[in-house]
């Protein structure tokens, strides 16, 4: 056996766009949704954070 066993178990990716759904259970598919719904709300919280920080540089300049 070598250092680089090819054969040994990958990790699992996650979901992939666009990726074959067929061979998924329905168990899985609901798993995947709240992943990524969870994800969705990470996203748009760091939006929200960014909009923030940008309007409290932008109140800043315009004060001077």
């Amino acid at each position: 056996m070598s250092i680089f066993d090819e054969d040994g178990a990958k990790p699992k990716t996650g979901h992939q766009i666009g990726q074959d759904l067929s061979l998924l259970s329905v168990e899985e598919l609901h798993s995947r949704i709240a992943q990524m719904k969870g994800e969705i709300t990470r996203l748009e919280q760091e939006i929200a954070s960014k909009g923030a920080t940008k309007n409290a540089a932008e109140a800043l300049f315009r004060r001077v």
